[in-house]
């Protein structure tokens, strides 16, 4: 339950706000818990049936994390205190489930806990590398800097995935436009020009009686199909969310031509931007890998990294753990080489990861240009085939007249 709330605080000062707590009893308690003397508490007027905001039911975006990264990079370089960085943003937030965890993040912070620790505790919505990165700034003390960090490369693997999905959108709503069309013409104008094919007695031609068959098909065992379609999506769900489900599709995805060369990059590009970042805000080299290898979004990645790892505890180069893999360019294992040589790996990750972003960009624009007319292909064929296989009876009976 939410209540309204006014305290002297210890500097006397007199302040407002809004607290949640089961009773108002325990929000009385935990008011006074933090020294606040209260003038003044009450239930926050309820909010009418269609605005109650179902924070249990949102989920805290990515675009919602950039932004925030953003807003915190700007305040903290402008030497706000981080109370109040988060009060103010826990109160401007536009995402109702953001807005609520950055005030308990704000109560955690007034209560005396760390930010990285304060962030720790909301784990869907801040990941694994976010709070290393956030713990390695409060103990470099360039925690400014990790902000900003986080900011340009959130930025970036954002922009990277929103122009991969975006990518797929329009070809996605095509294609099941187009099949829901031929779904409606194999069930409801198929059969009925059928009726008037056969009726005139003459011998159809086999386009016509594969379209006339499949129509068929879908009337008598429509049904069937539709309940086979649910049991395998529903299979193939509870396969994919096991762990040798996750590897089979990962390394599926990988091997698919050009698409398994567009994922490649795009994990290689995370990878790099990850260890780029924490390595520039002086995390250690295995606390690095082991941190990118939960991020990575891969099974098959995921394994390589934590193969290196335990290679580099060791005592093997970054560039000897990661070479004998085929999912890593040899070119990237001898850049990485040269950067441990030359004790510029920072700059030489920042470089591979900014050319496989390129390659990434370069290879969705390709993908575009070659979907659409891919499809225009597809889409001709497929109403092409429609149309000549009733039209082609049609002008056979009219010529016998």
């Amino acid at each position: 339950m939410l209540f309204k709330y006014k305290i002297v605080d210890k500097k006397g000062e007199e302040k407002e706000g809004r607290i949640e707590a089961v009773t108002e009893e325990v929000a009385i308690s935990a008011l006074q818990d933090r020294g606040y003397i209260i003038t003044f508490i009450n239930p926050a007027e309820g909010k009418g049936l269609f605005n109650i905001e179902f924070t249990f039911l949102q989920k805290v975006s990515n675009k919602d994390i950039v932004i925030l990264s953003k807003q915190l990079s700007t305040l903290f370089g402008s030497h706000v205190s981080a109370l109040r960085v988060f009060r103010l943003l826990g109160d401007e937030s536009e995402s109702p489930a953001l807005r609520k965890v950055l005030k308990e993040v704000a109560d955690d912070i007034q209560g005396g806990s760390q930010i990285s620790i304060a962030l720790a505790k909301h784990p869907k919505v801040f990941s694994n590398f976010y709070i290393n990165m956030i713990k390695s700034g409060e103990e470099s003390g360039k925690l400014n800097e990790t902000f900003s960090f986080l900011a340009d490369h959130l930025d970036r693997g954002y922009n990277l995935l929103s122009k991969v999905k975006n990518a797929l959108v329009y070809p996605a709503f095509v294609v099941i436009v187009f099949i829901v069309v031929m779904v409606l013409m194999f069930t409801m104008v198929i059969p009925k020009i059928s009726l008037i094919l056969t009726d005139a007695g003459q011998e159809l031609p086999v386009l016509t009686r594969v379209v006339i068959g499949m129509s068929d098909f879908l009337l008598s065992y429509g049904i069937y199909l539709i309940v086979l379609l649910i049991i395998v999506v529903f299979m193939f769900i509870k396969f994919s969310r096991t762990k040798a489900g996750k590897l089979s599709i990962d390394n599926f995805r990988l091997r698919v031509p050009y698409v398994g060369n567009l994922y490649r990059k795009m994990y290689l590009s995370r990878i790099l931007g990850n260890m780029k970042t924490m390595l520039s805000s002086g995390v250690s080299i295995v606390k690095t890998m082991e941190t990118t290898s939960t991020i990575v979004d891969s099974i098959v990645y995921q394994n390589i990294l934590n193969e290196s790892v335990e290679a580099i505890k060791s005592g093997v180069s970054v560039a000897d753990s990661l070479t004998g893999y085929d999912e890593i360019p040899n070119i990237m294992v001898q850049m990485i080489k040269i950067g441990e040589e030359t004790g510029e790996l920072s700059s030489i990750l920042d470089t591979l990861s900014r050319f496989y972003e390129r390659e990434v960009n370069g290879a969705v624009d390709t993908l575009v240009g070659m979907i659409e007319p891919a499809m225009i292909v597809f889409l001709g064929l497929g109403v092409g085939g429609l149309m000549a296989a009733v039209l082609m009876p049609i002008y056979n009976i009219s010529s016998a007249i």
